[in-house]
């Protein structure tokens, strides 16, 4: 799904008549309804997302063709794509997390530090979750430019300078 960018997530009914609760990955999160349709990971299309109201941490929506209270709790956890080519282009320094996922990460010596596994967010800004070459556990790099200088989405790597011991091994 590289064509395919992860703009929002469902997060179960709203009440009894079918809407949903939504949470909105876009920089400006009512954009979302702006890239509809949306499809899901298994292909399902939504062609239509209306605002209704806002949610704590989340909004609340109409999709077409949800009507019931089941079938929005059917529809929890479920991520919603936009195609790539209808997102904005983003600055030199902004990147989708789809396009960080997977990328091999180096230290600034060339030694191979890991892989990115997923881009986590916990309120203080980014973390890059690299997973070792050898396997184990993974280590949260923050994702700013002094622990992260270099980004290369062309030759697939990430050149990193990590905090003293944080991959001590």
């Amino acid at each position: 799904m590289s064509d395919k960018i992860c703009v929002g997530r469902l997060a179960g009914a709203f009440g009894v008549r079918g809407e949903v609760r939504l949470k909105s990955f876009c920089a400006e999160p009512e954009a979302i309804v702006d890239y509809a349709p949306l499809v899901s990971a298994d292909g399902r299309e939504f062609r239509q997302i209306v605002l209704t109201g806002q949610g704590s941490g989340a909004y609340t929506a109409r999709i077409d063709g949800i009507t019931t209270k089941e079938e929005a709790d059917a529809l929890k956890g479920c991520d919603l794509f936009a195609p790539r080519d209808r997102l904005p282009a983003l600055p030199d320094d902004e990147y989708y997390h789809a396009d960080l996922i997977g990328l091999a990460v180096h230290d600034t010596g060339g030694a191979l530090l890991g892989t990115v596994r997923d881009v986590l967010n916990h309120g203080a800004g980014d973390l890059l979750e690299v997973a070792p070459p050898g396997g184990g556990e993974t280590v949260l790099l923050p994702f700013t430019l002094a622990a992260v200088p270099t980004v290369d989405l062309a030759s697939g790597r990430i050149v990193a300078d990590p905090p003293e011991g944080l991959f001590a091994g």
